[in-house]
């Protein structure tokens, strides 16, 4: 909060997170088995526009109980939540991979119908019982990531536009105004998702404020790592340090790169010595040798979500600017990767065709192999 950051301002309202027009392009022309694949299942699997609109927008306050105590309650209570994201960001991906318009304008229509009924605005905060709040996060960058790659694409509409742009601003700010618990969701991997709705929303209504918060968590993460490369109020989650380590990558990285797409050299930002390249290596050190987390933290870490390939879709973004062989290897065995809500179809936007050909197809090798790190030959 007390960062000078004026010299951050959007320049680009259009720019998204990558350049849709000279992705679809590329995508037009492609041999690359992996790409053909997701295209020909988007083509195949997009929605129904009528039916999308039938679908009734989340207006009431409710509360959603922990993931960890109460899994199977979590799951069910959340699904209308993942239905949103998950049709925004197959319309998007629908309109990327066929190029047809209807699905770029039924997004803008179904955002409209959200918008016109206030959806969202009566999230139910509670610092004791925070999962309605915490689920609102990915529910806003879902809307505005698959929101950014249709705009530019977008003739006319006009009303219906600026009707979806208010709402989702009026939302960034509601919710982000609410700080979080000290010493918890005020700083850690919440605060770097609050923060990638606020980069993406701010660079579409052009609201440097907005746009400005969602650059902070980048300073604050990388003043707060040890000098190892750790993330504190991630290491700390005794078990799951190592899945929280990259959980927080997931949307530092994804942030980077909307904010990169307005003209900054973000991942080279350095804070006191430290930087974003320091937290990744730092990740695959202690998943290949979990010793390295030090005596304080259990060396039985959770290894589940590396079988999860929306966990890993930042490795997409990183893997175009910068080369890490660790990575590389590790994003091979789990594309092709897709998030819900932190980007959509990151493969079929962001992996050079030249990259990989075809997916790891021994499903089990692929999986024990992502399971038990990355020292394989």
């Amino acid at each position: 909060m007390e960062l000078d950051l004026s010299e951050y301002r959007v320049n680009d309202s259009d720019a998204g997170y990558f350049d849709v027009s000279a992705r679809m392009e590329l995508l037009s022309e492609t041999n690359n088995a992996i790409l053909l694949q997701q295209i020909d299942e988007l083509k195949s699997q997009a929605p129904s526009c009528r039916q999308l609109l039938n679908y009734k927008p989340i207006t009431t306050r409710g509360s959603i109980p922990g993931y960890y105590p109460n899994p199977e309650e979590w799951e069910l209570t959340t699904e209308p939540l993942f239905l949103f994201e998950d049709s925004v960001s197959m319309l998007a991906g629908a309109f990327v991979a066929s190029g047809d318009s209807y699905y770029a304008e039924c997004l803008v229509s179904f955002l409209a119908h959200w918008a016109d009924a206030k959806a969202l605005t009566t999230f139910r905060y509670d610092p004791n019982d925070p999962q309605a709040w915490f689920a609102s996060e990915s529910m806003l960058f879902a809307a505005a990531m698959a929101y950014a790659t249709v705009r530019p694409s977008i003739e006319g509409m006009d009303e219906e536009r600026e009707e979806v742009e208010s709402w989702l601003q009026g939302l960034a700010m509601q919710h982000s105004a609410i700080p979080g618990q000290p010493g918890e969701s005020c700083c850690n991997n919440h605060f770097y998702r609050r923060a990638l709705y606020a980069s993406m929303i701010g660079v579409l209504t052009d609201n440097d404020d907005l746009f400005r918060f969602g650059v902070s968590a980048i300073y604050s993460a990388l003043h707060d790592m040890t000098e190892e490369g750790a993330l504190p109020h991630e290491i700390s989650r005794g078990r799951r340090a190592t899945h929280y380590q990259n959980y927080a990558l997931l949307y530092l990285v994804t942030n980077m790169e909307v904010i990169a797409r307005q003209g900054y050299d973000i991942f080279n930002l350095e804070v006191e010595g430290s930087t974003i390249h320091k937290a990744i290596d730092y990740f695959f050190t202690v998943l290949d040798d979990p010793v390295k987390l030090g005596d304080e933290v259990p060396l039985e870490q959770y290894r589940g979500f590396t079988r999860d390939p929306q966990y890993f879709t930042w490795l997409e973004i990183y893997l175009t600017r910068f080369e890490l062989s660790q990575a590389e290897s590790f994003a091979q065995r789990v594309r092709p990767l897709y998030n819900r809500s932190a980007g959509g179809y990151m493969t079929l936007y962001f992996m050079p065709p030249e990259g990989q050909d075809q997916p790891f197809m021994d499903d089990r090798r692929r999986r024990t192999e992502a399971f038990q790190g990355l020292n394989i030959q």
